[in-house]
């Protein structure tokens, strides 16, 4: 008799496999009577040095999973500040800190597409490439591009495109109580810190019709907390 971390798990490759088209990811046993050992790949992101690429992930999943988050890492070689450029660890609060047993496989695989399109330098696993991106954004976007050529298959373009001169002026904007609507910041974090924008998130509180409890943090129950991830992966 199967168990519940594995039926979860197939529920979820299910759910991956039939939104493949719609989410861009994909995951899938190495072995298929081993569920517990996968391989998750995702395109990367266009508008970005990783356009046109395919990098593929390594997934653990551990025995107190969904109440511990996978463990992954990029098999394939990409030049990013929070990813070892040596053995591809990853440094996001998605897959620590902040994962809730509401998470999924599939949300762990879309927060990463989403590092790609929004790298953070100041909490890096790789502080040279780290440096590189604050100090040398356009060097440091031709060298990701290089590495996403090389080694996931993007195709060569003269000038990759980026957007990290702007980080700046977006941490400034991340900065304006406004955009919180009365959210007390940390409750509004918690789905920061898996990827997603401070809007987007906003929103999810206002379509779920989640308390502002007079500014205040508190701890939403996790009901919620499955309707704001699925509202903001466009599953509602």
């Amino acid at each position: 008799m199967s168990s519940t971390r594995e039926r979860r798990i197939t529920k979820e490759l299910n759910d991956i496999h039939n939104d493949k088209d719609n989410s861009g990811v994909s995951a899938a046993p190495i072995d298929i009577s081993n569920l517990t050992h996968l391989k998750g790949t995702f395109p990367g992101p266009p508008d970005t040095p990783y356009a046109g690429g395919t990098f593929q992930v390594d997934i653990i999943i551990p025995d107190m999973y969904p109440f511990k988050s996978p463990i992954m890492k990029f098999d394939t070689k990409i030049w990013h500040p929070n990813v070892s450029s040596v053995t591809g660890a990853i440094c996001l609060d998605t897959l620590g800190s902040g994962w809730s047993p509401v998470g999924t496989i599939k949300m762990a695989l879309i927060s990463l597409r989403m590092l790609l399109e929004s790298p953070n330098p100041k909490d890096p696993q790789d502080a040279e490439v780290a440096r590189m991106l604050m100090d040398s954004p356009d060097e440091f976007a031709q060298k990701a591009h290089d590495w996403a050529v090389k080694f996931a298959g993007a195709p060569r373009r003269d000038t990759p495109t980026h957007n990290y001169e702007q980080a700046k002026s977006a941490e400034k904007k991340k900065d304006d109580p406004k955009r919180l609507q009365g959210y007390h910041r940390d409750l509004v974090d918690r789905f920061v810190v898996m990827g997603f924008d401070i809007d987007a998130v906003v929103e999810a509180f206002n379509f779920v019709g989640i308390d502002r409890n007079g500014g205040d943090d508190y701890e939403l129950e996790e009901a919620y907390m499955g309707d704001i991830t699925a509202r903001l992966l466009g599953e509602q």
